[in-house]
């Protein structure tokens, strides 16, 4: 069992269809059981800056996102093999559909958990092997590349060190980052061994298929 944080711009960044289908085929031909996790990305980021303006408070822009992540995650399942296009709304109801179907897919569940939260939530409560996160950068780097040119990828880290790194980034609703700071803590916990990297279809197969990709995080 492994499950699959695919990023909400990874996958429908610009709803590019071959690019669905192409992280479709590449689920589909995975024998194992997967629970994949799928983000709002820049859509859900429109209408949560559009309700903040309007003057809605985080919670109700963190629901907001939430029900995009699910929209989302309905979409994806249509493409997929043995997947209920049900997106469960909470992990007992992703663990009953995953007795019955090869994979499921699902978005967020609360308000204040990121979708890569709900993703390290999701590995740990069914104790899967292996967390993949599919995100719009190549791994973890020592800084931010986008503003320091000395910045390194760190191709192995200790779950305590990803914490430090990420430890500053912002909680907002919306917010984006390699990975948030509660799902490092998480994955921190629950001494899960994740892979974080940049999300393509390509890329995705080689970390199914147990290839070094991106930054992996393990004791």
């Amino acid at each position: 069992m492994k499950v699959i944080a695919l990023g909400g711009s990874v996958l429908f960044g610009d709803f590019d269809i071959k690019r669905i289908k192409s992280f479709a085929q590449v689920i589909n031909r995975y024998n194992d059981r997967l629970a994949i996790v799928v983000g709002g990305g820049k859509i859900a980021r429109k209408y949560i800056e559009a309700a903040r303006s309007l003057g809605a408070d985080e919670v109700t822009c963190d629901t907001i996102g939430i029900d995009v992540t699910r929209i989302n995650a309905a979409v994806l399942a249509t493409s997929l093999d043995n997947a209920p296009l049900t997106v469960p709304e909470n992990f007992f109801q992703a663990k009953e559909l995953l007795e019955r179907y090869k994979r499921i897919v699902m978005g967020g569940t609360f308000p204040g958990h990121t979708t890569d939260a709900t993703s390290a939530l999701l590995a740990e409560f069914l104790r899967a092997e292996e967390l993949l996160i599919a995100t719009s950068a190549d791994g973890v780097y020592t800084k931010d590349p986008g503003i320091y040119s000395d910045a390194e990828r760190i191709e192995k880290m200790s779950p305590d060190e990803l914490v430090e790194i990420v430890s500053k980034n912002s909680i907002r609703a919306g917010s984006s980052s390699v990975v948030d700071l509660l799902a490092s803590k998480i994955i921190q916990r629950s001494k899960i061994k994740t892979k974080i990297f940049f999300g393509t279809p390509h890329n995705l197969e080689r970390a199914l298929k147990g290839e070094n990709v991106g930054t992996l995080v393990s004791y």
